[in-house]
């Protein structure tokens, strides 16, 4: 049935007996908000006239929209028209850290973003016939304080086969390990969220982050995810505390820094930074967690650091953080032809040119 609906697509109407009106309404106002848009601002760039009454009946599963109402929404809202046909998924609760001046219609629009990303990519595992299976290795341990960290730390790499290197690509190692990571157009008001769809853990961070704040953002979310944290615990210090410590890890910030410090150079910080893809601001907050450093210095630090929040002229990661797996497995799914080229860009959110361009690339280049 799904080869059938992704090689022969058929007319989209309320006469076809795979028309959904209730799913329709769904992925409606789903894409509306994806865009950011309002019901009238959604009617403000419709090529046919349909005010916002009418738009609202749509979403609330009032009234049948026709074909040309069909191929005017996909065409403004920027999606394909069997977009409609697919089923909803649902998220599971959301730990969303975010500013609190980021407003309630940009909360939406990436909540959508991601439950659109979501549908794509557990669509292309189950054409692929991919299954996966995730399972914290320290979920068992409560933890209320963000001293006990390191031990759940050391025992999370042990399962993982990390060590204490330097991690290449925090977000590769993450899918290695069955966790759904996107990255997504946000701004910085948008620090990160964590969900779970059925039993997949998902980890969302903005793709405008500095490589180091991705890094340490997709680490925090997967701590949501992963720690047993008391109820009356501060989730976020110890979630801080994880990120820290998966980055740099007990035996490697010890090594590089000693028991105990009266002064540290910002060019140690610097080297360290670049060695191991954590921001200055993060190392001097795991070696004060740490006692290697005390509070007077600690002060002198953020006196020096001042208002570069963003650490510019002070180093940079050189590693590439970024996932490669859903990429694949879309160009997976073109090369072995289960889908057709148009279907495998759409699964990839891309224009077919584009999508065409990037499955070709290494033959033609």
């Amino acid at each position: 049935m799904f080869i059938f609906m992704y090689f022969c697509q058929p007319k989209l109407s309320t006469h076809n007996p795979r028309f959904d009106m209730t799913a329709f309404a769904e992925r409606l106002k789903s894409a509306r908000k994806m865009k950011g848009w309002s019901l009238q601002d959604l009617s403000d760039n419709l090529t046919l006239a349909l005010s916002k009454q009418a738009l609202s009946k749509y979403e609330q599963g009032e009234m049948n929209p026709g074909s040309d109402v069909l191929i005017a929404l996909a065409n403004a809202l920027d999606v394909k028209p069997d977009y409609f046909l697919r089923e909803p998924i649902e998220l599971g609760e959301i730990a969303f850290r975010k500013t609190p001046d980021l407003s309630a219609k940009e909360i939406d629009r990436i909540t959508e973003l991601v439950k659109d990303h979501l549908e794509r990519y557990l669509e292309v595992e189950e054409l692929l016939g991919i299954t996966t299976q995730f399972k914290s290795p320290i979920k068992d341990k409560v933890i209320s304080d963000p001293e006990q960290i390191d031990g759940l730390v050391a025992q999370l790499n042990k399962a993982w086969n990390l060590g204490y290197d330097p991690i290449p690509n925090v977000i590769d190692m993450l899918e290695e390990h069955n966790v759904k990571v996107i990255e997504i157009d946000a701004d910085d008001k948008f620090d990160g969220l964590s969900t779970w769809v059925d039993k997949i853990p998902v980890v969302v961070v903005s793709k405008h982050y500095s490589v180091e704040r991705k890094r340490f953002t997709a680490l925090h979310e997967l701590g949501h995810l992963v720690l047993s944290i008391d109820k009356g615990a501060d989730e976020e210090r110890i979630c801080h505390a994880f990120a820290g410590a998966m980055l740099l890890p007990d035996g490697s910030l010890e090594k590089l820094l000693g028991n105990k410090r009266k002064n540290i150079a910002m060019g140690e910080l610097v080297s360290i930074k670049e060695q191991f893809g954590i921001s200055i601001q993060a190392i001097m907050m795991r070696a004060q967690l740490k006692g290697i450093v005390d509070k007077t210095f600690v002060s002198k630090f953020w006196r020096a650091i001042g208002g570069n929040k963003k650490e510019i002229g002070l180093g940079k990661f050189k590693g590439n953080e970024k996932s490669y797996r859903f990429q694949h497995l879309v160009f997976r799914l073109a090369a072995e032809e289960i889908v057709s080229l148009s279907k495998a860009a759409n699964l990839a959110g891309k224009k077919l040119a584009q999508f065409r361009e990037e499955l070709d690339a290494p033959e033609t280049k």
